[in-house]
């Protein structure tokens, strides 16, 4: 495969590193973006949100998010939703894993083995 993937997220999640893994044992090249030491790019995040909905990116059962007063939980919509994410990334479900014609969130090895084989095939790359 010569797609060039990027996953996204934290180094000590253990769904990030589980991931990670599963990557290098199935032998996909891949880079790591920190987005709480790199950054996001809003840009990139709001690409994110126009392709799978602000819902499914929202990781609303962690930590920081459940520790937000309950103003800047209610309520929520695309834009509110997006300003959260940037300013506390942990706030993004992990991982994020995308490539060409790939976006995916979270980590289940049945999916990524399905989305890379078709990466394989530019015929079926979506």
């Amino acid at each position: 495969m010569t797609a060039s993937l990027t996953i996204y997220g934290i180094p000590n999640c253990d769904t990030m590193r589980k991931a990670r893994a599963w990557l290098t044992g199935q032998g996909v090249p891949f880079v790591f973006h920190d987005y709480r030491k790199d950054g996001l790019e809003r840009s990139r995040l709001e690409g994110w949100v126009e392709r799978l909905g602000w819902e499914k990116l929202l990781n609303r059962a962690g930590t920081t998010f459940r520790r937000l007063a309950p103003e800047q939980r209610d309520g929520l919509d695309a834009a509110r939703a997006v300003a959260l994410m940037l300013e506390h990334p942990a706030m993004i479900r992990r991982p994020v894993l995308e490539g060409p014609g790939l976006l995916l969130v979270g980590f289940r090895p049945d999916d990524y083995a399905a989305a890379l084989s078709g990466l394989s095939d530019p015929d079926q790359a979506s």
